[in-house]
């Protein structure tokens, strides 16, 4: 090879090289910089609810340790559809996030088609947190365990109601598994909202309900209401006198458990680079002591993961709650 030749071919070589090595140094730096602008993540719930509380006391922790501001945008309708829509059609810069809970894992079994995969049209980062469901009484109700509530139910089934929020819902469909585990066929009466839900307990209009245990806490604490067990795998530390729903004696309920979750997504096709900012992010926010105890102040223990964890919970409650829907016979909207 002549040696003109031969030089035109290495000062080509080391020019797509140099591209080369240019491309990977800006990658590196646009991953170094990230996040430069401030961060959104969608609530799909108004403001003021659980939700909303947990994202903003979250984001504030983020906020002060990047350096840059984390916006939260309520998003509510359709079930948290909306919310949902605009994330999986935002760019998977990590400049766009979600808040997601059970309800987006098992939302294929409530509506007859959605404008996303629940899945697939989404990248995770992590869980945020969890939170039990309580079976719950009035005050002066004679209900006080477990065992109580099943040997009236099957007293008299139809007059034996248990009450939820709407149908569907995460409370909703955690009644039903309790009803179904236990073989009774009582009404599960659903209501618009937790203080519906308590008035209908104090006028005797139902005799227990299945309610987060973040909405009936001040009620519990208070003494307006009496909890008979929790829904999740172990007792709560700020309800230790309460037990869980699997260790009430009960054989049938002796598997049961209930738990629903927030975590964070963003749009599909994120970098794993962002992503895997972001959750070391979420979890050392979630380490800290004070924001520990705003949370659990709330009923919802902090609990952050791998992205894989997260995906690995969706797939599982959609499997469950699926099950259960279907059983239900609840009609897809």
């Amino acid at each position: 090879m002549k040696p003109n030749r031969m030089a035109r071919l290495a000062g080509g070589m080391l020019a797509i090289a140099c591209a080369a090595g240019l491309a990977m140094g800006t990658a590196a730096r646009a991953a170094d910089a990230f996040p430069s602008k401030p961060i959104r993540i969608v609530v799909g719930f108004g403001p003021g609810g659980l939700g909303d509380i947990v994202t903003r006391a979250l984001g504030q922790k983020m906020s002060a340790s990047m350096g840059q501001s984390v916006v939260v945008e309520n998003m509510p309708g359709a079930g948290g559809i909306t919310a949902a829509s605009a994330v999986a059609r935002a760019a998977p810069d990590g400049y766009t996030l979600l808040l997601s809970s059970g309800q987006n894992a098992f939302s294929p079994y409530l509506f007859k088609s959605l404008p996303y995969d629940p899945v697939d049209s989404f990248t995770m980062v992590s869980t945020v947190g969890t939170f039990d469901f309580v079976l719950v009484a009035a005050k002066d109700s004679p209900l006080k365990t477990v065992a109580d509530v099943l040997a009236a139910a099957r007293k008299d089934p139809q007059r034996f109601n248990i009450g939820t929020i709407s149908v569907g819902s995460a409370q909703n469909l955690s009644a039903r598994l309790f009803a179904s585990m236990a073989g009774l066929e009582v009404p599960v009466v659903p209501f618009k909202a937790t203080g519906d839900v308590i008035s209908a307990l104090q006028g005797r209009n139902i005799q227990v309900a299945v309610e987060t245990v973040t909405g009936v806490l001040g009620q519990i604490r208070g003494g307006g209401l009496r909890a008979i067990a929790v829904s999740g795998p172990r007792r709560l530390p700020f309800l230790p006198d309460v037990p869980t729903v699997a260790e009430s004696g009960v054989p049938e309920l002796a598997r049961y458990e209930s738990q629903s979750w927030n975590g964070i997504v963003g749009p599909a096709g994120m970098p794993a680079d962002v992503v895997g900012r972001l959750n070391r992010e979420i979890t050392q926010a979630l380490a800290d002591p004070a924001l520990q105890k705003h949370f659990l102040d709330l009923g919802v223990t902090p609990k952050p993961s791998s992205p894989e964890a997260l995906k690995a919970l969706y797939r599982a409650d959609a499997a469950k709650w699926g099950a259960v829907i279907e059983q239900a016979g609840i009609a897809r909207q």
